[in-house]
Formats: structure tokens, C-alpha cells, sequence
């Protein structure tokens, strides 16, 4: 269960990014709602992951929460922010993927 929260605390993260993403170049009342969202997300993803670490070992829940965070946050970058694409980033977002995993796989 635990493992469920740690996911929903990094999909958190990507949420806050990605409010962050949003207040680019906007200004007013559209800019604070922004900001708000990103506040409530990192609140919220510090929440579950303090829950998460409570029976997860820290170590491997904190890197498990940055690179979901990571890796959601460069996808979010690609498709909705349409930031450049090459093979190499493509290389290295699959082989932090592929960690996260095996973080995952040598944590239970």
C-alpha cells in the first residue's frame, strides 16, 4: 500500500511542476491560481511521502519520489510544454525509468 502512496506523492510532484510550467509568462489572477496549485501539489506530495517513509526505507522512497518526479516532469516537458526531443534524452529518461524499477524490484 505504501509503494501506492509513494507513486501518488511522485504524480504530486509532476503536478507541481507542472503548475510551475504554467506560470510562465502569464500575469494576474490566472499567475496566483497557478501558484496555488503548486502549493496544494507540494503539499500534498510531502504529505504522502512523509506516510510512504514511514514504512519504506527512506533512502529508497526519496529516490524513487525524485525520479518519478523527474521523469514525469521531462514527459510533461515534452508533450504538453513541447520542449525538444533527441535521442539521448530519450536514452537517459528510459534508463532513469529502468531505476526507478530496480529500485522498486531490490526494496521489497
Amino acid at each position: 500500500m505504501n509503494w501506492i502512496v509513494l507513486i501518488f506523492a511522485g504524480c504530486f510532484e509532476v503536478a507541481m511542476t507542472f503548475c510551475l510550467g504554467k506560470t510562465k509568462g502569464i500575469h494576474g489572477t490566472e499567475f496566483y491560481l497557478w501558484i496555488l496549485g503548486f502549493i496544494l501539489s507540494a503539499a500534498i506530495s510531502m504529505w504522502l511521502l512523509s506516510k510512504a517513509v514511514q514504512t519504506l526505507p527512506i533512502g529508497t522512497a526519496y529516490a524513487i519520489w525524485t525520479g518519478i518526479g523527474a521523469l514525469g516532469t521531462v514527459l510533461i516537458g515534452i508533450f504538453v510544454f513541447k520542449e525538444p526531443v533527441s535521442f539521448l534524452r530519450l536514452f537517459f529518461i528510459f534508463t532513469l525509468f529502468a531505476s526507478i524499477i530496480g529500485l522498486k524490484m531490490v526494496s521489497d
